[in-house]
């Protein structure tokens, strides 16, 4: 008979479990003595955001009250908030605000509408057809190094003093801006998502509206915002050509007057009509690109 031989290995050393002896060892990593990370809510976040954004904005004005009021500044140079703040009473209790500013706002809206759609259509044209390209594209990237306040002479040479001309400044200034973005944005399209609707049959008119259209609607919408800021700047200079009503009729009379306080009023009713409008503009790109992310560093 042959002999078994027997091996016997030494019992391997278990390290004791952080639990007690024997048992599994607990290998998840552990945390000493660490609290939760707690995030702030949403609505507290948002107030914080919105207290820093109105600090600066605070602190200037009470600078400029107490330097009006203490005499460091003349009345007659720069009136205080408190001036003004009743300039905008006197505006409102006569009434010549509420006639001025829907006959400004006109003015921005026709101008933009005409000149940001004839921006829209010779993009479109420049950047979908190579015949647009040759025919549009190097006069408007010319024509666009002339600042349009250059062309208020000319304007009023060509076509008077009176409204025609004052359309015409607007026009010019929201043109080039929505051209500009237009075009960049139908020629920024990824050439595979062409190649894409190539291969599943689109036609180019199918492709240029179910593919080019939708993904150069960001920059459209980006020339748009740029042309109503153009808009409203070059409607500030436009009513300076014999204006007889609207917000820049007030400052003439304001300025003829010499009442600087009315003369910062108006400016600022100017400066708000350009926020309601960026506004506008945000609140028109938030519900046309519902998809797009929000990235922010912190």
């Amino acid at each position: 008979m042959s002999s078994i031989i027997r091996i016997e290995f030494p019992p391997a050393q278990q390290a004791p479990a952080r639990g007690g002896e024997g048992g599994l060892i607990d290998l998840s990593p552990q945390r000493h003595d660490l609290s939760p990370q707690r995030h702030p809510a949403p609505g507290r976040s948002r107030l914080n955001g919105w207290l820093l954004r109105a600090a600066a904005p605070a602190a200037i004005l009470l600078a400029w009250q107490l330097a009006s009021s203490f005499g460091f500044v003349a009345v007659e140079v720069l009136p205080s908030p408190a001036d003004i703040v009743a300039a905008f009473a006197e505006l409102i209790r006569l009434g010549d605000l509420q006639a001025a500013l829907p006959v400004s706002l006109g003015r921005a809206v026709a101008g933009l509408a005409i000149g940001g759609t004839t921006g829209l259509a010779l993009g479109l044209f420049a950047g979908l057809w190579r015949i647009g390209e040759g025919l549009f594209d190097a006069p408007l990237q010319m024509l666009r190094t002339i600042p349009f306040i250059a062309l208020v002479p000319l304007f009023i040479t060509w076509f008077g003093i009176d409204e025609l001309a004052k359309l015409m400044v607007i026009i010019a200034a929201t043109i080039f801006p929505m051209y500009l973005n237009t075009y960049a944005g139908v020629r920024g399209v990824d050439p595979k998502l062409i190649e894409a609707a190539s291969i599943f049959g689109l036609s180019h008119r199918q492709a240029a509206w179910h593919v080019i259209l939708p993904t150069a609607l960001p920059s459209i919408l980006v020339g748009l915002r740029y042309a109503s800021g153009a808009a409203l700047l070059a409607l500030v200079v436009a009513e300076q050509i014999n204006a007889r009503s609207g917000i820049g009729y007030i400052l003439n009379n304001a300025n003829m007057n010499q009442r600087s306080d009315i003369i910062i009023a108006g400016i600022l009713v100017y400066a708000a009509l350009g926020i309601a409008i960026d506004l506008l503009m945000r609140l028109l790109e938030h519900l046309a690109l519902p998809w797009r992310p929000k990235l922010a560093l912190a």
